[in-house]
């Protein structure tokens, strides 16, 4: 938060009022939404950005003259600014708009593979998403990369004495969660960076739930790239962000090609726009970035201390409603998790669970959340999971546990 902003407090009452969605109700009870993890609702600041931007001054961006041009050019790019702020980036111009954190990440893994070797090494953890796995099987799969795998233990936290023995001089990128979507836990990002960087790896950080709930400062991380998503940071989908060091993206060649990412363009030749621009072809998300913004500048006016210590209570309030039940596992118990409740119902699919919880308007997700290679070292075939952000109530964490207990009846 730049210096002199206003700090809001957080008053859940409030917060709550701004979200139109939770007003609703579902199979006649109130909506208590806890999948945040898998994508935030959205605050009216962010609903009224976009609208405006498409009734009041729409048109596309940075190659217009005209009136429209300009004022949607000055949005979009006080979107970029905002970013730039919320991550603590060097400069609005470390900061690559994408269509989401996947194509953030594809975006590196493909540039580095245009000079990767085969043997060259890969290091990522058992807890990643997919979209931080997959894209370096691509690479496993076209040039011979070797992925090593960081051990996950009981807890759920990192085995960090096994990832500093997985390092090597054929390690050429580290690229780790700062918090699991599963699990809950917070990884030593800042260690992890000073680690790799040590055995002359670059380090990517899949931030996108660490951006919502671990107030990110990516010059402390010290990490070469800082990736993000809107849909889970309160604002649209379709849109995210690639933070960089100024290093980092200058060395990374274009991803697509197109209007916009260029300089020069000739019969014979080609020459490239330096970074953010680069890899940015053709007519971006214009108004998802503005909603971006918004959502960003929204966020940031509350305390991030206060959010984390409700959200932290959130969770505190289920495992309190929930300690002694003998039919219930929570996965991940990591100190200083975030407010994820990962669990399995003995004798119970996760499916099962998630649809009689729905009958009484909560919302939890249900499956292998995009992560098997975590659930394998669980050995899990599905698990629930809530999540809780900044809008949700003790009354809510409330609602989640009877509705639990209540689903629990129907297997026994």
């Amino acid at each position: 938060m730049a210096d002199g902003a206003t700090v809001t407090p957080l008053d859940v009452a409030s917060v709550r009022a701004r979200f139109p969605i939770l007003s609703r109700q579902v199979n006649g009870r109130p909506l208590v939404y806890l999948d945040s993890a898998a994508s935030a609702q959205k605050p009216r600041a962010v609903i009224e950005a976009m609208t405006r931007a498409m009734e009041g001054s729409y048109a596309n961006v940075h190659r217009g003259l005209h009136t429209l041009a300009n004022e949607t050019t000055e949005a979009f790019e006080a979107a970029r600014e905002s970013v730039a702020r919320f991550v603590g980036a060097e400069a609005p111009e470390r900061v690559v708009f994408t269509k989401g954190g996947t194509e953030a990440i594809n975006l590196v893994a493909a540039g580095l593979g245009q000079s990767l070797r085969p043997g060259d090494e890969i290091v990522v953890s058992q807890m990643e998403h997919h979209s931080n796995i997959v894209p370096w099987h691509l690479l496993r799969e076209r040039h011979g990369a070797v992925l090593k795998w960081i051990p996950v233990l009981d807890d759920g936290s990192l085995d960090m004495a096994a990832y500093a023995d997985l390092l090597g001089p054929r390690t050429r990128m580290v690229a780790v969660t700062h918090m699991s979507n599963v699990l809950g836990t917070v990884n030593p990002v800042a260690e992890i960076t000073r680690l790799a960087h040590a055995a002359g790896a670059q380090v990517l950080i899949d931030g996108c739930q660490g951006a919502v709930h671990c107030a990110p400062d990516v010059a402390a991380i010290g990490c070469d790239f800082y990736v993000l998503t809107g849909h889970k940071l309160f604002g649209p989908t379709g849109i995210g962000a690639l933070i960089g060091t100024e290093g980092a993206l200058e060395a990374l060649p274009p991803f697509q090609g197109g209007g916009e990412m260029i300089e020069t363009v000739a019969m014979d030749r080609v020459t490239y726009a330096k970074p953010p621009h680069r890899f940015e072809a053709g007519t971006p998300p214009i108004l998802e970035a503005i909603g971006l913004g918004a959502a960003i500048d929204w966020y940031a006016a509350f305390d991030p201390a206060a959010v984390r210590a409700h959200e932290a209570a959130l969770l505190e309030r289920v495992r309190e409603r929930l300690s002694g039940v003998n039919w219930l596992t929570e996965i991940g118990t990591a100190p200083g998790k975030g407010a994820i409740f990962a669990f399995t119902v003995e004798g119970a699919h996760a499916h099962d669970v998630a649809q009689i919880m729905d009958r009484y308007g909560v919302a939890i997700r249900a499956g292998l959340h995009c992560a098997e290679p975590l659930a394998q070292r669980f050995g899990l075939t599905s698990s629930g999971r809530a999540s809780f952000a900044l809008y949700n109530t003790l009354e809510e964490a409330d609602a989640f546990a009877d509705a639990l207990i209540k689903a629990r009846d129907f297997f026994v």
